[in-house]
């Protein structure tokens, strides 16, 4: 794993494993109202992983399960309701699926993107943790 990879997976691992983002209250009223504050920073942060999960084993990077173990991290993290676990999980598998079917062998082309979501993602993790994680 490169630097930035395993910065974002750890930022994931221990930020996301150990908050639900502002505490059950909140996970409450997202529950009730199917949505939160950060559900977008959340939707992006899920396609990311799905675009990590393929460009990264797809440019021999021995990651075949990470990024998608990161994801189930997010969603234990989360715990969210049906419809926002289902939204997070089809910008999952959508940017998995778009990517698989461009990038079918590694070039530089997929690897510049590779490295770009995995900066991306470890900005992005720190972010959202940061603002809404319990300290």
């Amino acid at each position: 794993m490169t630097r930035a990879a395993l910065a974002l997976a750890g930022v994931l691992a221990a930020g996301l494993a150990t908050t639900s983002f502002g505490g059950p209250p909140l996970v409450a009223a997202s529950r009730a109202a199917e949505t939160a504050p950060y559900d977008d920073q959340l939707l992006r942060l899920a396609e990311i992983l799905g675009a990590l999960h393929h460009l990264r084993p797809l440019c021999g990077a021995d990651e075949a399960q990470t990024w998608r173990n990161q994801m189930t991290v997010l969603l234990d993290a989360e715990q969210p309701a049906p419809e926002r676990r289902r939204r997070l999980v089809d910008r999952f598998n959508q940017s998995y699926r778009g990517l698989a079917e461009i990038h079918r062998v590694c070039s530089a082309t997929a690897r510049d993107l590779a490295a770009r979501y995995t900066a991306e993602g470890a900005s992005l993790s720190r972010d959202v943790v940061a603002r809404w994680g319990v300290h």
